[in-house]
Order: C-alpha cells, then sequence, then structure tokens
C-alpha cells in the first residue's frame, strides 16, 4: 500500500508510469547504468535511456561523470521538498498576479480563436487520453468508428465510456462502430461487453475484418471531423497501459485519409455476434469447418489447389515467400496451366531476391505485415490458417485450427478486401530506399537505367561511407550530448541529437503525384536549436544525368532555423523553398518501434507545379538493428556527417484520396541520431 501510494505521488508530480518505475529501480538498487537498468526491467534500451533523460530533467536523477556514465537518485526528501517549493512558489506567483492577469483578461480582445485551425495536439496519460474519447462522444452527432483490440475495448469500458455511449440514448442518430480482432479466448469477454451493452441501451455495433487486422494503430474518428490514434501498433500493445501516447488532429484531409482507412475493414468484415459462432461451434453450415486434424487440413488444402483453374490468392507471412521460392515448381505448374496467381506478402531487405525471382511466374506485391495468412482458391474455396499455410512441397507446417468455407459471401468479403489491398500494393524494385541511400552498393536491374544512376547519388549531394561507430556509443553521446549554440549558421558548427525516419512513396495514378521521398526529423533539448520537427521532401525529377531523387522543400517548426535550411540547402530548389510552420502544424513522433510523421498545411513542390497535400506517413520498424556513419557532401559546401542506430520499416502514406503501404525496403527508422554539420568558412583542426 505505501508503494502505491509513492506511485501515485510521483505521478502527481508529473512523472510517467516508466519514469516511475526507472526510479524506483535505481533508489532500490544505487546508481546503475542504462543497461543495467533496461535489462533489469527487460525493456528498450532506447526507451530507458530517453526516459533517464526525462528524469534527468526533471531532477529526479543526476548523472556521474564516469564512463559509462550511471545514473543516481536524487533522494525522496529532496524531490519532496523541492516539488513541494515549487508548488508554493507557483501558487505565490499566481496570487500576486492574479489582479493583473484579469485586468489582462477583461481588456483582451473578446474576439473568439479560431477553432477552425487545422493542427495536431500530442495528448499523454490514460486520464487525458479518456477524457477526450468521452468529449468525442458526447460530441458526435452522427458516427464514431474506433479500430482497437479487445483489450483496448474493455479498457475503454472500465473508463466509463460505455456510460458516456449509453448517456446518448437520447440521441439516438449516433452511432458507434468497433472493428477488432477477435481471439477464441477472448470469445467470453466480448460476449459479456454485448450483453453489457445491450442492457445499458448503447447503440454500439461491432465487426471483425475476414482477413483479421494489420497492425494499425488504434483509432478514433468522429464525423469525419476529428481523429486520435495512439502511437502503439495492436503487436506493440502491452496489457499495461504505460507510455501511452495519442495523437489528435482536426485536419480534414488527413481525418479523411483515416475515414476511409476504417470503411476499407468495415465493409468487408463480419458481424461480431456471426464470428462469435463461427468460433463457438467451428461449424456454421455445411460448408465452413475449423480443423483439428492437420492432416485432414493438408489433403484439403492441396485438393483444392490441384482444383484450381482460373485464379489462385495468397496472403502470407514473409518467411513462406521465401519457402515458396525454393520449391516453385509448383508456381511454375500453374502458370503452365493458365492459372494467375496473385501473392501479398511483407517484402523485406531478407527475401526481396526471393520475390523478384517469384515475380518471373506469378504476381508478387506487398502488403503490411500481421493479416490472418489466407489462401482464396476460384473464389468459391478460402482457407485461413494461425500457423503460416502449408506448402505442397515442403509439408513442414503444422495446420491445427486451420479455418475453411466454401460460404460465397464469406469468400466473396475475403476476395473483395485481397483486391482492395492489392489495388493499393506495390511490386517489388530492385531500387529500394536502401539502395538509393548506400552509393557503394551496385544494382543488377538493367531496366532501371535512370534508378541506378539516382543510387549514386541525390540530387547533387554526395555521400561517403564512414567506418560505423557502436550503437552503444550513439546513445551515450546523446545522453550526454552537448549543446552546440548557432548565432551564425554560415560560421558556426550545429549539432543535433534525436531520432528520424525516411519513406520513398511510390503514389497511385489517381493521386497525380510523382514518386518522392520524405525525410523526417525530431531534434531534442540539446540539439543546437533545442526541440525542432522538420521534414524534408525530394522528387523524382528528369535532369541531365536522368531521373534522381532533387530535393525540393523544407518545412520546420523553428524560425530561427530557417536560416540555417537555407545555408546547408542552397544550390538545390529546397534551399528556396523553406518554410516554417507552427509547431502543432507538424508533428514527427516515434514511439516503441512505430514512426509518425503528418503535416495539416499544404506543401508546394517547386519547379513542378506539384503540391503535397496535408497527409501522414506512418513507419513501422522491423529486423535487426543496424548502426552506420556517413558524410554528405552538400552543393552548398556545407558537410553534414550522420551517424545513426536504424531498422528497416514498413511504409503506410495516408493521402485524402488513397491510402498507400510500401514495402519493408522502402523505409528507414533511425532510432538513434546524431547530425553534425560544419560550414565551408568553419576549420576544424
Amino acid at each position: 500500500m505505501a508503494e502505491e501510494n509513492l506511485r501515485k505521488a510521483l505521478k502527481d508530480f508529473g512523472l510517467t508510469d516508466s519514469e516511475v518505475e526507472v526510479y524506483l529501480l535505481i533508489s532500490k538498487h544505487g546508481a546503475s547504468s542504462g543497461t543495467d537498468v533496461a535489462h533489469s526491467l527487460r525493456k528498450d534500451k532506447a526507451q530507458v535511456f530517453r526516459t533517464l533523460k526525462n528524469l534527468q530533467t526533471k531532477g529526479f536523477v543526476e548523472a556521474t561523470l564516469e564512463v559509462p556514465t550511471r545514473f543516481a537518485p536524487v533522494a525522496f526528501e529532496k524531490v519532496l521538498e523541492s516539488t513541494i517549493k515549487a508548488k508554493k512558489d507557483e501558487a505565490e506567483r499566481i496570487e500576486d498576479t492574479k489582479e493583473l492577469l484579469l485586468d489582462y483578461w477583461r481588456n483582451l480582445n473578446k474576439k473568439s480563436p479560431d477553432l477552425s485551425l487545422q493542427k495536431f495536439v500530442v495528448i499523454e496519460g490514460r486520464h487525458r487520453i479518456y477524457s477526450k474519447i468521452e468529449q468525442m462522444i458526447r460530441e458526435t452527432k452522427e458516427q464514431l468508428s474506433t479500430i482497437l483490440t479487445v483489450p483496448s475495448l474493455l479498457r475503454a469500458e472500465q473508463a466509463g465510456l460505455l456510460d458516456a455511449v449509453s448517456a446518448r440514448s437520447s440521441k439516438p442518430v449516433a452511432q458507434f462502430r468497433f472493428l477488432t480482432h477477435l481471439s477464441e479466448k477472448e470469445v467470453a469477454s466480448v460476449k459479456a461487453f454485448m450483453k453489457r451493452k445491450a442492457k445499458n441501451k448503447a447503440n454500439i455495433v461491432g465487426r471483425v475484418p475476414v482477413l483479421g487486422l494489420r497492425p494499425f494503430p488504434r483509432l478514433f474518428v468522429r464525423d469525419e471531423e476529428e481523429a486520435m490514434f495512439f502511437l502503439k501498433s495492436h503487436t506493440d500493445e502491452s496489457t499495461g497501459e504505460q507510455d501511452e501516447i495519442c495523437l489528435w488532429t482536426n485536419s480534414k484531409e488527413i481525418v479523411k485519409a483515416f475515414s476511409a482507412v476504417f470503411d476499407d475493414y468495415w465493409n468487408n468484415a463480419t458481424e461480431t455476434g456471426k464470428r462469435i459462432a463461427e468460433i463457438e461451434t467451428g461449424v456454421m453450415s455445411p460448408e465452413t469447418r475449423v480443423f483439428k486434424d492437420p492432416e485432414e487440413a493438408r489433403d484439403k488444402y492441396d485438393s483444392a489447389l490441384d482444383s484450381a483453374k482460373q485464379e489462385i490468392m495468397f496472403l502470407m507471412p514473409a518467411g513462406n515467400l521465401t519457402e515458396l521460392s525454393k520449391n516453385s515448381a509448383s508456381v511454375k505448374t500453374w502458370k503452365a496451366r493458365g492459372i494467375l496467381v496473385r501473392i501479398l506478402a511483407p517484402i523485406t531487405g531478407e527475401n526481396l531476391k526471393e520475390a523478384l525471382l517469384l515475380s518471373e511466374f506469378c504476381e508478387v506485391r506487398h502488403m503490411a505485415t500481421s493479416f490472418l495468412s489466407t489462401t482464396i482458391v476460384d473464389a468459391q474455396h478460402l482457407f485461413q490458417f494461425k500457423n503460416p499455410p502449408p506448402k505442397k512441397t515442403t509439408g513442414t507446417q503444422t495446420l491445427e485450427n486451420a479455418f475453411y468455407t466454401n460460404d460465397l459471401e464469406y469468400v466473396e468479403k475475403a476476395r473483395t478486401m485481397f483486391n482492395d489491398l492489392w489495388s493499393t500494393s506495390k511490386a517489388p524494385s530492385n531500387v529500394t530506399l536502401d539502395s538509393i541511400l548506400d552509393h557503394q552498393k551496385s544494382s543488377t536491374a538493367p531496366t532501371e537505367d535512370n534508378a541506378l544512376r539516382a543510387a549514386k547519388k541525390i540530387g547533387d549531394i554526395k555521400f561517403a561511407d564512414e567506418e560505423p561507430v557502436t550503437e552503444k556509443s550513439i546513445v551515450d553521446r546523446i545522453m550526454s550530448g552537448k549543446k552546440y549554440e548557432v548565432t551564425d549558421p554560415s560560421k558556426d558548427l550545429t549539432r543535433v541529437y534525436g531520432f528520424s525516419g525516411q519513406a520513398v512513396i511510390h503514389p497511385p495514378k489517381e493521386l497525380c503525384l510523382p514518386d518522392f521521398m520524405v525525410h523526417a526529423w525530431h531534434n531534442d533539448k540539446q540539439s543546437s536549436y533545442g526541440v525542432e520537427d522538420y521534414i524534408v521532401v525530394y522528387l523524382w525529377l528528369p535532369t541531365p544525368m536522368g531521373y534522381m531523387y532533387i530535393p525540393v522543400a523544407v518545412v520546420g517548426d523553428v524560425p530561427r532555423g530557417a536560416a540555417g535550411f537555407r545555408a546547408v540547402w542552397g544550390g538545390t530548389p529546397a534551399g528556396q523553398n523553406v518554410r516554417m510552420v507552427n509547431n502543432d502544424e507538424l508533428q514527427v513522433q516515434l514511439h516503441g518501434g512505430t514512426f509518425f510523421v503528418g503535416w495539416t498545411v499544404p506543401i508546394p513542390l517547386p519547379p513542378t507545379p506539384y503540391v503535397l497535400p496535408p497527409a501522414a506517413i506512418l513507419l513501422e520498424a522491423f529486423g535487426q538493428l543496424k548502426t552506420k556513419t556517413f558524410t554528405a557532401n552538400m552543393p552548398s559546401r556545407y558537410k553534414v556527417k550522420i551517424e545513426n542506430n536504424s531498422f528497416e520499416a514498413f511504409v503506410t502514406f495516408y493521402h485524402p484520396a488513397s491510402k498507400y503501404s510500401g514495402p519493408g525496403t522502402d523505409g528507414i527508422v533511425n532510432r538513434d541520431v546524431i547530425m553534425t554539420t560544419t560550414p565551408p568558412q568553419l576549420k576544424i583542426g
């Protein structure tokens, strides 16, 4: 009970759950290194280091001068005394200026604030998040739509959101829709929720997507007027609610994009009650069943593939694509029989070669990970697997609880959703983000000469790889980062610490946009210009040397950094197109492995007539961490040295008119970044 009260007090002092956990651990064990803390708590090192940095800023821990740095707790007595004093001082300041503030307020222009300003707002903490959701429920005129997991649904109910919906019973026009993935172990909980919902007369309807849910952030959309989404995907979500961060926006274009995502799922989903019946009985009709015997499932699956006459559709995990390429005889046979074979699978650097090989015999495109593994044969047979689906030629997979149906309504829903995914997906290409950025690599794709030239350089920027430092050294230097003040960017060295994300986007033709690349940055407090978000946009444009990615726009939220952008990007179109926006019109966030960048303002892209509308990009990191160091020699003669720890990432581009999903070869999340910019006039050494 005492520790519970202490935790509550620390939260009242402004600490997050993670900060409380780290502070208490160090208090129990004494001075500890960040690595030791991460090991004890079994948490990601980078997340722990950021938590320690926050605690240091808030005065709860102190860093030692030794190497490696250790962090010692500030005695709770001192913390308590300083907090009480700070609260008293704050109250006294407010009291002293009370009349002055009231007088000033009375004389203010009474004009109402512009509530139509399109912006982002960061919302942290369970209480604030659920308060905002409750407000959205109260203000719903027609429809509130949400994508969430079953645990999230039940936690929302505990927070009183079901009561808030029930209170809207006097306005039955408002409907509340939820989409969730439903597993066998969650059936009882959802059934109980549905009973409570009916008892409370809450106008809530739920569905389960036929292909499952990809790791899309939990989402709330109200009346196409506002949206709020968690910066933690379904696959990242734990049973607790630590470190919850939401982004809220009223950008019409971005809200429209998220509404379209929801509707795509909803229109091809099964009503919750029906899906519960499927799971409980295993048999809804003579045509639908769950196989308990894996050999029986294999026989049924092989028979359906052997009988195929027109088309076979596969949704498969990344590893299955590699296995299928090793045993491609079946695919060649299907092609010889005139059967159209289409494969949707996560394309990554590890299976790109195999995807290109299979593309010679069938159609292969990228899809986001974590849909249910699915096979559809001739629009008549549908198989879904918790484990990877069987390959006739390998025979290594187990198939307990494989789901089969030839219910035409169910099969058609799955087929429609497959086609929707296909229409926004991208075929694998040898020209990847890694090949664009890694200029020492060569490519063997003879049909993409222009792209290969782009892989040698980006516009007139020349890159040189350097000997990489270690992951730990980058993290340690960020933690103890020295601030380099900049008075004149043409003379002073600039250094920033933070994280970034890069994505190549190949928009579908209907968006009327050329291929482009976005590099988004978030710089921490100890950076030269302080806390800062900014993005650089590159367009795929013709040049005398062939097509290349040309930097054409820079958008940032720290006005005093504009001169530096113009200087560094001088000699490129971006140097003439530097735009400063408010910090609620541009957001760059990293939470776990989920990176988000969004902007609520249109971005002109000279020298072309194109304009990038308000939109958002989501990057989902995966795979092994890589440490890299390189120097970019800019046309302005500035040298930019970048040291980073990075992951490959899947890309999703949320445009008002379309949702684009890019492979894991087209995105990078740079979890830890140090960037040092040296002007040509500065002599070092």
